[in-house]
């Protein structure tokens, strides 16, 4: 029976690591595994913060008011060949 206490640890040198080390989004550091993709707290809190704002939204591009959102022929949307009576 093994002895109770430390455990004996695995041989990790030859782990490949799952994701590729990338730069900090936020101030370009080195990210680290426990903030990934960031490299601390403070950058993903920045983030956070950006995303709660508004500040990563897309603008939206209005239609123009003539525009009918892409109907067919007649008013139901329906191309049945008598929109014309």
């Amino acid at each position: 029976m093994p002895a109770r206490g430390k455990a004996a640890r695995p041989d990790t040198s030859n782990v490949v690591p799952l994701r590729p080390s990338r730069p900090c989004p936020i101030c370009g550091k080195k990210s680290t595994p426990d903030f990934h993709p960031f490299c601390s707290k403070h950058c993903a809190d920045v983030d956070l913060n950006r995303w709660l704002k508004g500040s990563y939204a897309i603008p939206a591009v209005e239609p123009p008011d003539d525009w009918e959102g892409g109907k067919g022929e007649g008013e139901d949307g329906s191309d049945d060949g008598e929109s014309g009576r």
